[in-house]
């Protein structure tokens, strides 16, 4: 039977307020009518699941002259989970991107740890793959050598073993059948889905994604989404997901990391226990969104007017 969406008005009013206010605390109230959804302040696991660490982490950029430049994170605290999908969400310059390079080890902390199975990261390294914005394919690659061709920098199987698990994360990325294409015959959409082969072929315990269907249009963006819940049911890899889309972070993530500004810094985490596979009008979803839009608000008011509940919300 078909159920029809609440109004705006009958989203906003105070009882619904209420409720989901109180669902952001400890107590993780149930919400009346949506009794699969629980909002949580934090993940409770032991500390044998800790995967990756911020301890205390503080980055600062230097300024001209040797000044001292902006401070990008400061005091950060932060642990992720092996299995967990993580989403960093907030304004532009609350450090979210900078959090991912200081896990994936393209840049040292200024002040704290940053740790990876209890050990100082050090550099780069084939247990956290990284897929970027832009797909960063190669080219004059085909299809299948651009998926190749991380295996093959990391030493990883012989040319044949290769081809066959190229071949096997472009099928789970819908992407058999284009093998032999380069990626000037391919969508943007499709040079993204070969680019997540790409990461997936390395078999790391880590994703990182940084905004990587910010550009896509949102038809394109619905079936990625899809396809990344898919992946990760499947795999359970750990995933740390930045994005400016509130709405893409409730979709995808277990926990979803509010970031603010003025220095970078973690607000809020909220668990989020909703059924995979997640539908992007979900009233689930949206009555999430209403509440962090209104603490992404408090953070950066002028640029955020309170929008239709349900449209996808930016910053």
């Amino acid at each position: 039977m078909s159920q029809t969406g609440p109004t705006r008005e009958a989203l906003q009013s105070a009882n619904i307020e209420r409720r989901l206010e109180e669902a952001l605390t400890l107590e993780a109230h149930e919400l009346a009518g949506v009794p699969e959804v629980k909002v949580e302040h934090s993940v409770r696991r032991g500390e044998a699941d800790v995967l990756i660490e911020l301890a205390g982490v503080t980055q600062r950029y230097a300024g001209e002259g040797g000044r001292q430049g902006r401070v990008a994170l400061e005091a950060v605290n932060l642990r992720i989970f092996k299995g967990e999908f993580v989403c960093l969400v907030g304004p532009s310059g609350c450090g979210k991107s900078t959090i991912l390079n200081l896990i994936a080890g393209f840049m040292q902390p200024s002040e704290g740890r940053v740790l990876y199975k209890g050990r100082p990261i050090a550099g780069p390294g084939p247990d956290r793959a990284v897929m970027f914005q832009d797909h960063a394919l190669f080219p004059w690659l085909t299809v299948q050598r651009n998926v190749e061709f991380g295996l093959k920098m990391a030493n990883r199987h012989e040319r044949q073993i290769r081809k066959k698990v190229a071949r096997n994360y472009l099928a789970m990325v819908n992407m058999a059948g284009h093998e032999r294409e380069y990626p000037h015959q391919l969508s943007g959409g499709m040079r993204q889905r070969v680019a997540l082969a790409r990461s997936l072929a390395l078999e790391s315990d880590v994703l990182l994604m940084d905004e990587p269907f910010s550009a896509l249009d949102p038809t394109t963006r619905d079936m990625l989404h899809e396809q990344l819940q898919r992946i990760w049911m499947e795999t359970k890899k750990t995933i740390v997901f930045v994005t400016h889309s509130l709405k893409e972070a409730i979709r995808l993530a277990d926990r979803i990391v509010l970031m603010g500004t003025n220095p970078g810094r973690v607000r809020r985490e909220i668990a989020v226990d909703i059924a995979r596979p997640r539908e992007l009008n979900s009233l689930a979803l949206d009555e999430i969104n209403i509440v962090l839009r209104r603490e992404l608000q408090n953070e950066h008011r002028p640029q955020l007017p309170l929008e239709m509940p349900g449209l996808e919300f930016n910053i």
